[in-house]
């Protein structure tokens, strides 16, 4: 694993925009897997404003996104359709038809699973932007998941929940279930970026570094993949950098 130390969010918000940014430069059919949440919020910003000022283009680019809660509608506040829409795909030039998110409002989750999947084989992502809960989940794949899953339906943790909480106004609103992409289909793409900014995260990032592989803890399982980078701010590496 490459661990890349920086100072603050602001810090890592740049460096991983920059990150992202070559793979599209390189590459301007790539595949991004892209997650949600407090941590990646910055990194889009960024990708805004590169966007604005240098016009990179997304024309050709497919997005995938790692999960939704079940149960709410693409046009709820709170659902991750209406975040990616609200914080990057309205402000660059990307194709809607190449960007995929599971349908958390689907009849047959099993099979909206199954679809999901298909189109993950169908495009092999090149690059996964991850978060890591503080639980060490990854995706919405809480501890106990098996590593070898595929996409699937979850119940998500109280704890994930309670963090989850400040998106809606009690944590009653807060979904007990979601779509996620699984641990397996996250493990196939060709590189992954893993983020972290934090204290909250202080202690999962110390749990990463040192605890063997193990499905109680899921972000364990990114030590086995050839290629991962994980940026890091000060906060969240602080646990770590004591326990050396």
């Amino acid at each position: 694993m490459n661990i890349i130390p920086v100072k603050d969010s602001d810090e890592l918000s740049s460096r991983a925009a920059s990150f992202i940014l070559k793979v599209v430069k390189e590459n301007p059919k790539a595949v991004l897997g892209l997650a949600t949440g407090n941590t990646p919020l910055g990194t889009y910003r960024e990708l805004v404003q590169d966007h604005r000022i240098n016009r990179t283009s997304y024309s050709e680019i497919v997005t995938i996104n790692l999960d939704e809660y079940v149960g709410i509608p693409k046009e709820h506040p709170n659902s991750y359709h209406y975040f990616m829409e609200s914080h990057l795909f309205n402000f660059i030039d990307i194709n809607r038809e190449q960007t995929f998110i599971p349908n958390g409002m689907a009849s047959d989750l099993h099979e909206e699973c199954q679809k999901y999947d298909q189109i993950i084989r169908k495009y092999p992502i090149d690059l996964q932007v991850l978060g890591i809960g503080e639980n060490g989940h990854i995706g919405f794949n809480e501890p106990g998941t098996s590593f070898k899953t595929h996409t699937h339906v979850v119940t998500l943790t109280e704890s994930t929940r309670h963090a989850n909480r400040h998106f809606f106004q009690t944590t009653r609103d807060v979904p007990t279930q979601a779509i996620t992409m699984g641990i397996q289909s996250i493990l196939k793409s060709k590189e992954i970026l893993l983020l972290a900014s934090g204290k909250k995260k202080a202690k999962a990032i110390e749990k990463l570094m040192t605890c063997p592989i193990d499905e109680t803890f899921p972000a364990s399982i990114l030590k086995t993949h050839p290629n991962v980078t994980l940026i890091v701010d000060e906060e969240a590496s602080l646990s770590y950098v004591k326990s050396k």
